[in-house]
């Protein structure tokens, strides 16, 4: 068994049907495989050996094979092999802030860095957390399969151009609405 990323991306592409959406994930399960030096840069560039994987779709099938578990690590699954791999920050970003109506009832949907578009809402929800020992906003959206997307910059400034602010009991919150849920982005006072 090879640790080449075309070899991970031959077995995932005879374990799934052309057409048929995201591989199945979920069930395939095998053991650790061992570390792969691929590493997944904060700024959004993938990497193998030190150097960019130079192939868009070998990086746009990895990201369909991207698993978070429990542990906090990233691996890339086949039916056969799991090759645990380093993220710096997010494995993907999000730019493109797309806005569609207005109010409680607007939807917001942002365009990854491996092509997918994301409706903000139940499926991938939005949370602002903070860097580590820093008052830097992080705002991601939650992928599958505990992967998720960092909003870029740009992307963060046009959402917070949709900021309003609700009332919880006795508080004022600041957030946005997306897909009929509220998302709370500080609290206001």
């Amino acid at each position: 068994m090879s640790q080449k990323p075309e070899t991970i991306a031959q077995q995932v592409e005879s374990a799934q049907a052309p057409g048929k959406g995201l591989p199945p994930l979920e069930t395939w399960n095998p053991d650790l495989s061992g570390d792969i030096d691929i590493v997944i840069a904060r700024d959004g560039q993938w990497l193998y050996q030190g150097k960019p994987i130079g192939r868009d779709a070998i990086v746009k099938l990895f990201s369909t094979i991207l698993r978070r578990e429990s542990d906090g690590h990233h691996y890339l699954v086949t039916p056969v092999e799991k090759w645990r791999i380093t993220v710096e920050d997010t494995a993907i970003l999000a730019h493109s802030l797309e806005v569609s109506g207005s109010g409680k009832e607007q939807v917001l949907s942002v365009t990854t860095n491996t092509g997918e578009t994301l409706l903000i809402g139940e499926e991938h929800p939005l949370h602002i957390g903070a860097y580590e020992g820093s008052n830097e906003p992080r705002p991601v959206i939650g992928l599958r399969h505990g992967v998720e997307a960092r909003l870029v910059t740009a992307a963060y400034y046009d959402l917070a151009d949709r900021v309003t602010e609700e009332s919880s009991g006795e508080n004022t919150v600041i957030g946005v609405w997306s897909s009929g849920n509220f998302y709370k982005i500080a609290d206001n006072g």
